[in-house]
């Protein structure tokens, strides 16, 4: 599946080599992209060439070759990203995006709502879900990367190997998978670098329990 920029792209990329029979500068990607650096063009191309969309040939300049054009896509991804008709947009609900959330070390807890995120339908289940962004890289082995957005089903009870949101002491947040021993909890990261933190149950609250990354570029 592709993020809504990498379709973006691969449509310009579609719509600009069937014109000019050759890829466009670098310049020309960011100003279509309306992006302000090239590094964020080059991220979305690593993204479509890991994904099997195009490849780059080295040693030649403007040498992008589209291996899958956007029609090849299912209906389903080009609704998620919203560009396959005007009615797509009906398909994607404003969730709330509660702010920043530690994976590494616990960080100041879950602010107040400060913006929103928009977001699939198919991404929501029955229950309420709010949106986080993630800061740190304890996470790593579970594809959760500094940056990403989580969103997070709102509940107070999970079970063990579930990635929650904890809250400690009633002041720190963190997104650590959940264990449990006898008398303890423990929030178990996903990167060697971090050691598990082993707290009292009384300490811990749960607020929910992730539902699925959406991760931008």
């Amino acid at each position: 599946m592709l993020t809504k920029q990498q379709l973006n792209l691969l449509i310009f990329l579609d719509q600009y080599m069937g014109e000019h029979r050759i890829a466009p500068t670098f310049d020309e990607m960011k100003s279509a992209m309306d992006l302000k650096s090239k590094s964020g063009i080059h991220r979305l191309i690593s993204g479509l060439e890991e994904r099997g969309f195009i490849k780059r040939h080295e040693n030649r300049a403007r040498s992008i070759e589209i291996l899958r054009r956007p029609d090849d896509l299912a209906p389903a991804q080009k609704t998620v990203t919203g560009l396959s008709s005007s009615a797509a947009n009906d398909d994607l609900v404003s969730v709330p995006l509660y702010g920043k959330i530690a994976a590494g070390t616990p960080i100041a807890a879950i602010a107040n709502e400060q913006d929103t995120v928009d977001v699939p339908m198919g991404f929501l289940g029955s229950g309420e879900t709010y949106a986080l962004e993630i800061e740190g890289d304890s996470m790593m082995k579970a594809g959760i990367m500094d940056g990403d957005i989580v969103l997070i089903e709102r509940c107070s009870t999970a079970n063990d190997g579930d990635i929650i949101v904890a809250l400690v002491d009633d002041e720190e947040a963190t997104l650590k998978r959940l264990r449990r021993e006898i008398g303890k909890i423990i929030l178990q990261p996903e990167n060697d670098a971090y050691q598990p933190i082993m707290l009292d149950p009384s300490r811990v609250q749960i607020q929910g329990k992730l539902k699925t990354l959406y991760r931008q570029y």
